[in-house]
């Protein structure tokens, strides 16, 4: 019986290790909440064209569709290349972000001087710049 000890003991191990159902904790008590993802308004790109026009955007870069041609912000007709420089998200939720956090990403060779508009336009009117930005955008 001593020799068989060793082998039950083993046995009785292995006998729960087997099982085909793979069981997870749970929490039973959930404090907070899960962050949702933030859904951007629809924009309209002919609302967003006179609103381009309104904030003086022209005034600082050059956009074609609006037949600007500042020159103290990078170039919009270029925004989809910097948005795949910055690989921060799809050419609308860059051009979205560089318009509501203007810091959080400087085009090499510009100052960052852009207002902040996040705190002054609303979020249709931001989606509405987006739309007409990103509509001939490649």
């Amino acid at each position: 019986m001593r020799r068989l000890a060793p082998f039950l003991v083993l046995a009785f191990l292995l006998a729960g290790c087997g099982g085909k159902e793979t069981v997870s904790p749970t929490a039973e008590n959930v404090v907070g909440t899960v962050a949702a993802e933030k859904q951007q308004a629809v924009g309209d790109a002919k609302a967003g064209a006179t609103l381009f026009t309104a904030q003086g955007c022209g005034g600082c870069h050059v956009f074609k569709p609006a037949g600007t041609q500042g020159n103290v912000g990078p170039d919009l007709d270029k925004l989809a290349t910097y948005a795949k420089t910055a690989n921060q998200g799809s050419l609308a939720d860059f051009t979205h972000e560089s318009i509501a956090n203007p810091s959080a990403y400087i085009e090499k060779g510009y100052p960052n001087a852009m207002p902040n508009f996040g705190s002054t336009l609303s979020d249709k009117q931001i989606a509405d710049l987006v739309a007409y930005l990103t509509k001939t955008q490649g």
